[in-house]
């Protein structure tokens, strides 16, 4: 699926971000500079999410995940983050957190393992900033494991990884 509205959602990011930092320059050479990936990793034990554009590594990012973050995600609240390959499904500015993109769990084999304990399998599962209305200072959710299953960067890293990523592409969590 082709996002028509992407290059003025590109032009508009990068026109804030200048404006916000106070950067003097060619907006148009931002949007140019952003090359887009066509893959999502995150690897838990390391807290860290990478973008991929084909073998190429475009970006590595410092991540926090769900309060309980060892082992796959097995129902609604246990705190987990999920384990598998899933996608970006669809993005979200106006969510309680700093932008916001829903990954599709959970999958097939998520529903499953759920249903073979009769548990529920959860969902509502994002990549996303800081609360927009934090009740902890920034240091708190910059070290520590803070959401409920969510993958969460800092605000300034939530950009890039927004403007640098569409919906559909796969995102693989590991261990």
């Amino acid at each position: 699926m082709i996002n028509r509205s992407r290059p003025l959602l590109v032009t508009s990011l990068c026109t804030i971000l200048a404006l916000a930092t106070g950067v003097v320059g060619s907006m148009r050479a931002c949007a140019e500079e952003i090359a887009t990936a066509d893959r999502v990793v995150v690897r838990k034990a390391e807290h860290k999410l990478y973008l991929y554009s084909g073998q190429r590594l475009l970006g590595e990012y410092k991540v926090e995940l769900g309060l309980n973050p060892e082992g796959q995600k097995e129902r609604e609240h246990d705190f987990r983050t999920p384990e598998g390959r899933y996608y970006l499904e669809r993005r979200n500015v106006r969510s309680d957190y700093f932008l916001a993109i829903q990954v599709s769990y959970p999958n097939r084999d998520d529903e499953r393992r759920a249903r073979k304990h009769g548990w529920v399998p959860g969902g509502s599962i994002m990549i996303h900033g800081f609360p927009n209305n934090p009740k902890h200072p920034s240091a708190y959710y910059m070290s520590n494991d803070w959401t409920d299953g969510c993958i969460a960067l800092s605000n300034s890293d939530m950009v890039e990884v927004w403007m640098r990523t569409q919906d559909n592409i796969p995102i693989d969590i590991f261990p």
